[in-house]
């Protein structure tokens, strides 16, 4: 047994219980760089070591260079068990360091010849310390490595096999499943191929890499992407890591860089090229590179393109990484790739609950960090694209993320920025993945086919049907909000990135989506007023209403003219804060990673602020909305992203919406003019009669249920469909005004001072403002110079 042995892949070593854990000066990756190849993949051990014992490794392992595991026994190792060979000792092996986070060291001295029933009691002695002591972890971490033995025990990142899950009405029978002779780590070889189960209830299908398409060019493709970005590839790298990875944490930090410093054939080349690809939009944000010609970008583009499709005959979840990566390009964001990401996704088990799962911890941190990041895919993209989603939560059991899911240590324990800059990160995603899921349930209630023939089938009852609903989600979205962490406000961040212009943040795109999801909210109670005066005016001998696009007669069956009041006067206040927000971003955030959906919800705003405008009772508003809007683009103009010339602008497509919008806007009829006095006699009449017919005072001062706007306890509308109007619970609350941290801008342009007195009457989103920062700043010395 001189020579190397190869080893068939069947029986991975059982996985130890995880150690407890130690400070983060204990903790590091393994280092394996004597063992050329080993650990291809995402492979990320988990780093919970303390000091190691004395190996005794076999000939045959020895030999291999591979790690020597006691098998079941006590006679052999799992490798020799395995390959049906004696196991045999070596009186005397020449001293070696294996190098453990850093610091771990097996003995040098030389051993003398024992007898081999005692050998075999110190090996299995030593094995039985490993099992139970923090040093169990060397097991597991040599497990995931393993090389070209059977010591691998990942189940998404396997070098040479890729996995499927079985569902539960595959040809596959569970209850058959389940009689397959299973060896003490968990796979069944079987003429299709491994099975292996890691949980009493989930099995997956493991297959060879070798038999699918492009396999072969594997190799040649990882080296063409390097050989483009040669020799920038690890200062594309360390950019990625400083620019991207702290907002969107996909990828294991630590042993990238560690598996790149010694080959980057270890990895998957569509990983590795959309890595290039997203660090490139930053190329002169680096020092050593900006005055440097750029890599072609085309190029990689086209071979991330064929690496991607060859990928996908073999799925891991590098193979969700790069897709991931790609999408949050500029112009990386299209429909179809999400749904085959997903499909990909429920092909790993993504989707599943892998708490307990017989796989490594830290791949179960990845796991379910892939999964969320996939679901915001989904969702967002739904959103933006107007599709239905893929994901549904019935067959959704991934758990919530908590600190455990991410990396001990990705920053250097000297850099305090870098650390704090991690946190923020980590939290930016969390908070993420939670507005996430209130836009689902916004999309679900609202969006769906269903929604929309309940919403049509209820006439003019359709505003009170949908505020009813829209009430519970409106009070999450409140409680989001003032649940966020101070390290992701943007009150609390503004003057620190005006300080440090050097130091990117990327919070901009959470309070961004956070308005868009409001938005897409309020967009729907205003189309359900508009429906509703429209199948109040098909039944009423009224002249139509289309004409002003809102219905003042409390008598013709539509929507009662207070509650329209409360609903639009809530829209505007959402309107004024998401514009007021843009004002505000500075170029430390407006150069920084933002999500793909970001592109999109900047023009939400614009087109919110278009149904306002088209929705206007009178000319006086409409114009108003209309200068509103004109400011918008301005904002817009100024604001911008580094990256490949105008191609990069991050406001783009939101000022062609605008545009868009401004030509269809040209084709409505002329609004009547609406005088104050006339329009607040009417509204105030109505109020009244809408808290008379509902027991209430009638006051503006009263505290009875009519009361309003946190003069009293609320308007309780009948039906059932919740409360209006109740300060910062009800739609007539603005809340959502506080958002930015900053007050509203009052425009020099801005309708009468009654329009502003009844704004700040009916939720306070109006005050001072002074445009000495941001994109406020630049507008309005353009302003001036023009």
């Amino acid at each position: 047994m001189s020579g190397p042995y190869a080893v068939p892949r069947t029986a991975p070593i059982a996985i130890a219980p995880k150690p407890p854990r130690f400070p983060p000066s204990r903790q590091s990756s393994i280092h394996l760089d004597s063992f050329p190849g080993i650990r291809t993949g995402f492979d990320s051990p988990d780093s919970d070591l303390v000091s190691g014992f004395s190996a005794l490794p076999c000939e045959a392992c020895l030999n291999r260079r591979s790690e020597c595991s006691m098998g079941e026994d006590e006679e052999s190792c799992v490798a020799c068990l395995v390959a049906g060979t004696e196991c045999t000792l070596v009186d005397s092996p020449p001293p070696r360091k294996r190098k453990l986070n850093g610091d771990l060291e097996a003995s040098s001295s030389k051993r003398s010849s024992p007898g081999r029933s005692d050998i075999r009691r110190r090996r299995h002695h030593q094995q039985s310390l490993s099992y139970t002591t923090a040093s169990s972890s060397l097991i597991e971490d040599m497990a995931n490595f393993g090389g070209p033995t059977l010591l691998k025990r990942t189940l998404g990142l396997q070098a040479d096999r890729y996995s499927q899950y079985i569902g539960p009405t595959t040809d596959f029978e569970p209850s058959l499943i389940n009689l397959s002779p299973f060896d003490p780590h968990d796979e069944s070889l079987l003429a299709r191929g491994t099975l292996r189960r890691v949980s009493d209830n989930d099995t997956f299908l493991l297959l060879p890499d070798r038999n699918t398409p492009g396999y072969e060019h594997v190799s040649n493709d990882v080296d063409e992407i390097e050989n483009l970005v040669a020799p920038h590839g690890r200062k594309l790298i360390d950019l990625y890591f400083r620019v991207v990875h702290p907002a969107f944490p996909v990828i294991q930090k630590g042993v990238f860089i560690e598996k790149y410093e010694r080959s980057h054939r270890e990895f998957s080349p569509p990983v590795l090229a959309a890595i290039y690809i997203l660090a490139i939009n930053w190329w002169e944000h680096s020092d050593e590179l900006a005055n440097l010609p750029r890599p072609n970008v085309r190029e990689l583009e086209r071979l991330v393109r064929t690496t991607l499709a060859d990928a996908m005959y073999r799925p891991k979840l590098s193979t969700i990484q790069a897709g991931l990566l790609l999408s949050q390009r500029p112009e990386g964001d299209q429909w179809a790739p999400t749904a085959q990401l997903v499909a990909i996704g429920q092909e790993l088990g993504l989707h599943l609950d892998c708490s307990h799962w017989k796989i490594p911890p830290w791949e179960r941190g990845l796991r379910k960090r892939l999964a969320w990041a996939l679901y915001m895919q989904d969702k967002w993209g739904a959103l933006v694209h107007g599709r239905p989603s893929h994901i549904f939560a019935p067959n959704w059991a991934v758990q919530p993320l908590n600190g455990n899911d991410f990396p001990d240590v990705e920053w250097d324990e000297n850099d305090v920025e870098e650390r704090l800059e991690t946190e923020r990160g980590r939290i930016l995603f969390g908070q993420m993945v939670k507005l996430s899921q209130i836009l689902a349930e916004i999309l679900e209630t609202f969006y769906t086919l269903q929604a929309s023939h309940a919403a049509a089938n209820a006439g003019a009852q359709a505003t009170q049907l949908i505020l009813s609903l829209a009430k519970p989600i409106q009070l999450k979205l409140k409680e989001w909000y003032s649940g966020l962490p101070g390290i992701v406000r943007m009150d609390s961040t503004f003057q620190s990135s005006l300080n440090q212009p050097h130091r990117l943040s990327s919070i901009g795109y959470l309070h961004l989506a956070y308005f868009a999801t409001e938005i897409t909210l309020h967009r729907r109670i205003i189309r359900s007023m508009d429906a509703s005066t429209t199948a109040a005016a098909s039944t009423s001998s009224s002249p139509s209403p289309v004409a002003t696009g809102i219905n003042l007669n409390p008598n013709n069956g539509g929507v009662d003219p207070y509650i329209q009041h409360i609903c639009r006067s809530a829209a505007k206040a959402r309107l004024i804060s998401a514009m007021d927000f843009v004002n505000r971003l500075t170029p430390s955030h407006l150069r920084s990673f933002w999500y793909f959906a970001s592109k999109t919800n900047f023009a939400l705003i614009g087109t919110f602020g278009s149904l306002l405008w088209a929705t206007s009772p009178g000319r006086e508003e409409a114009e108003w909305y209309r200068r509103r809007l004109g400011e918008y683009r301005w904002t817009l103009s100024v604001s911008s992203r580094p990256g490949e010339g105008s191609k990069a602008l991050l406001t783009d497509f939101a000022m062609g919406m605008l545009d868009i919008s401004a030509g269809l806007l040209k084709k409505l009829p002329e609004k009547p003019l609406l005088s104050r006095s006339g329009s607040a006699v009417d509204i105030d009449a109505a109020r009244r009669q809408s808290l008379l017919a509902l027991g209430g005072t009638g006051d503006s001062g009263g505290t009875g249920a009519g009361a309003v706007n946190g003069r009293g306890s609320g308007l309780s509308m009948g039906g059932g469909f919740g409360s209006v109007g109740s300060g910062l619970d009800g739609f007539g609350g603005m809340h959502s005004a506080e958002a930015s941290g900053m007050q509203s801008p009052l425009s020099e342009e801005s309708g009468s001072e009654e329009d502003d007195e009844e704004m700040e009457e009916e939720g306070g989103v109006y005050g001072n403002f002074s445009a000495t920062a941001g994109m406020a700043g630049m507008a309005g010395m353009a302003r001036m110079a023009d």
